[in-house]
């Protein structure tokens, strides 16, 4: 039986201290090139990208055999700091790492579902984010300044491409398991179908095979926020005043998606910001305005409006089916890898109508796949806030392997 009293001292406002025999304690982000002038990497849109820096971090030790790997792929905000305390998070000045560990550290360490203990663990900054990896921030070597929009449009399958060489780097001929959540589910089916032998299997949370047309008309109102910035010039804003406005604005904007009609009415209803009655204004009046103005407010200190841009793109471009010319089913022909769909009753950016496609597909190949679905009113971000829930699942699925 846990201790209380050692309970306290291990987690903080809920969060495992770096000291708790669950966590995994204090981390570094490393940074790898993995590709340059002689090597550089392909992409979707015809042009070729150098150099690529890639950070990546990973807990747990890697077996001899180097067969107890897993990769977490994460979503569109996320970054490789997926678990522990960022020890270096004053020096690479990101101050929302010190007060709480890694995105999914509820998931990782020590007897977690991704257990550290028996598995290798990493995760890596995608292409054109703003943690790392390199995107639209970065110098571009052609004219010395930051790339701005002269980034190239990149797809789901350029950052798995990327993924790749960073599996090569780490000597890891194949994966014990791929696990991700929204667009990083896409990033996990993208790598099982495109690359076959280089993976046993995936875990994939709250995704698709493809964005359906509400998701698409979200991430393009947003994107026009950003382009409406007056301060956007024109991608170029670096060294000068950022669209935060138009940010802020696109975060709003996308945070209602992750959300569920439960989950507001329940955590706000029509609750006013002040008092009970309205002080007839036009703004801030509501107690759901506030919080996605904070939601807002806080993304802007922390993400870069051209990643939004370029990153959000990749997510609507990604169709599975486009593998399989157009079919689901031929598309999941080529794929090895077993397969685990974890669903959510009230996602509707992703919802499970979507999830059972592409496990009627795996099906149609006789692919080993289990799929569930779970009740919850978290909305698109139950992935990350339904541990308690998906642990056990996960934790079945990978011992089973």
């Amino acid at each position: 039986m846990t201790d209380p009293l050692n309970a306290c001292l291990e987690k903080k406002d809920g969060f495992d201290l770096p000291d708790s025999p669950s966590s995994v304690g204090w981390v570094k982000p490393q940074r790898v090139i993995l590709a340059d002038g002689n090597n550089p990497l392909p992409l979707d849109c015809g042009a070729t990208i150098a150099p690529v820096t890639v950070e990546y971090e990973t807990y747990g030790v890697l077996s001899a055999k180097k067969d107890n790997a897993i990769f977490i792929l994460h979503a569109l905000s996320g970054d490789a700091h997926a678990a522990g305390w960022d020890l270096n998070w004053e020096k690479d000045n990101r101050p929302w790492r010190r007060d709480r560990p890694g995105w999914w550290d509820s998931s990782i360490g020590p007897g977690k579902a991704f257990d550290t203990n028996r598995y290798f663990v990493v995760c890596a900054n995608i292409l054109g984010s703003c943690y790392g990896t390199t995107g639209p921030w970065e110098k571009n070597p052609n004219s010395n300044k930051p790339y701005g929009l002269d980034f190239p449009v990149i797809t789901v399958d350029d950052i798995v491409r990327l993924h790749l060489r960073l599996q090569d780097h780490l000597g890891i001929e194949k994966l014990l398991a791929l696990a991700g959540g929204s667009l990083g589910g896409q990033q996990a089916l993208a790598w099982a179908i495109g690359y076959p032998e280089r993976v046993r299997s995936a875990v994939i949370l709250a995704s698709s095979a493809r964005l359906g047309a509400q998701g698409l008309a979200f991430n393009a109102v947003g994107r026009q926020a950003i382009f409406k910035d007056p301060d956007f010039n024109n991608g170029q804003y670096y060294g000068g005043k950022h669209p935060d406005g138009g940010l802020e604005l696109a975060r709003m904007l996308g945070h209602i998606t992750y959300l569920s009609y439960e989950s507001m009415e329940g955590k706000f209803g029509r609750r006013f910001q002040n008092g009970t009655k309205p002080c007839f204004r036009l703004n801030g009046e509501f107690s759901v305005e506030s919080y996605l103005e904070h939601q807002g407010r806080s993304f802007v200190q922390r993400f870069d409006a051209n990643s939004y841009l370029y990153l959000t793109r990749a997510m609507d471009y990604y169709d599975a089916a486009d593998c399989g010319n157009g079919d689901l089913a031929a598309a999941f022909s080529a794929m090895e890898a077993r397969l685990q769909l974890i669903a959510y009753t009230s996602d509707w950016l992703y919802p499970p109508v979507a999830a059972r496609e592409m496990a009627r597909a795996a099906v149609a190949n006789f692919r080993p796949v289990s799929y569930h679905e779970i009740n919850s009113s978290y909305g698109h971000d139950a992935f990350l806030l339904e541990t308690e829930k998906t642990a056990p699942l996960i934790e079945s699925f990978l011992s089973s392997l």
